[in-house]
């Protein structure tokens, strides 16, 4: 039996309603970085719970980009449109982040996640389970990358967020699930009864007949964000590229050694070079003495 082929990305004409709203909106999150300031500032945390940033202050920078993108009404309503919307946070429904004025409709919606960039898993790891049909057509899911302006301390900085459809995201999810990954197990999904954009706190979430890892919703792992995970991997920090910081952390936690782990690091890069790249070698080599700095105490 042959494969369905993934969903197609959604392709909008601009006379649609709502199209031109969504495009400035786009635009406004790309500008995001540049436009955001947070208040919040961290300040003598161990290099060993730097992994445990993102659930602590996740749901804050959430809240900080909302403030930001609320500041920066001239880039998405130009022409003052929309006078009386303003982007709102709504705990534990979906989409968590809606544009809208009181007594009126919601006019759009934007599914936010946090991810710190130098989480261990090396990607984002939250599970978007919503239901196709619970997503407007121009509904967006943004991953807001951050990380502290001085690696172990200082104040949140944000990186290029992705954007994605809400419905497309939720639509490639469901296709990976039954057909894109290798499972002997039931692939069938559960879409909950009279799922509706901006129901509320109705059902919205999809859910699989067989999930024993609890993996449904890790859109990290079906492919959609890689190439967009992987320049984000790609942006350095310090001077240091984000991928080989997130190692280095990583095994920083294992090894309490500090000349174990500098090794531990080298034989690393040795094995690189004999193995593939001899400059990928060279490049971790050389952030290796760099690394040591960024934790040392007078470092």
């Amino acid at each position: 039996m042959r494969t369905p082929t993934p969903p197609p990305p959604p392709r909008a004409a601009s006379a649609e309603p709502g199209q031109e709203l969504a495009a400035r909106v786009r635009d406004a999150l790309r500008a995001l970085p540049a436009h955001f300031h947070s208040r919040t500032n961290i300040e003598g945390l161990p290099a060993t719970d730097l992994f445990s940033l993102n659930s602590l202050l996740a749901s804050t920078i959430e809240a900080q980009v909302v403030e930001a993108l609320n500041r920066m009404r001239t880039v998405w309503d130009p022409d003052d449109e929309w006078p009386l919307h303003r982007f709102e946070r709504q705990a534990q429904t979906f989409p968590d982040v809606v544009l809208v004025a009181e007594g009126k409709e919601i006019a759009f919606g934007i599914e936010l996640k946090g991810w710190y960039l130098l989480a261990k898993e090396g990607a984002p790891s939250f599970r978007y389970t919503a239901s196709p049909a619970a997503c407007a057509a121009h509904d967006l899911l943004v991953v807001v990358p951050w990380r502290l302006s001085n690696v172990l301390a200082g104040t949140p900085v944000l990186g290029a967020p992705g954007v994605w459809s809400a419905k497309h995201a939720a639509e490639y999810r469901n296709w990976w699930w039954r057909h894109g990954r290798r499972t002997w197990s039931d692939t069938s999904i559960a879409a909950p009864a009279g799922a509706r954009a901006y129901g509320g706190r109705e059902a919205v979430a999809d859910r699989p007949r067989s999930d024993a890892g609890g993996n449904f919703g890790r859109l990290a792992r079906t492919g959609l964000l890689t190439d967009w995970i992987r320049r984000q991997q790609r942006t350095e920090v310090a001077g240091i590229p984000a991928r080989d910081c997130t190692e280095f952390f990583r095994r920083h936690a294992e090894w309490a050694d500090p000349d174990e782990l500098w090794e531990r690091l080298r034989a690393g890069a040795l094995a690189a070079a004999a193995e593939s790249s001899t400059t990928r070698a060279d490049e971790i080599a050389d952030a290796i003495p760099r690394l040591m700095t960024v934790l040392s105490p007078d470092g």
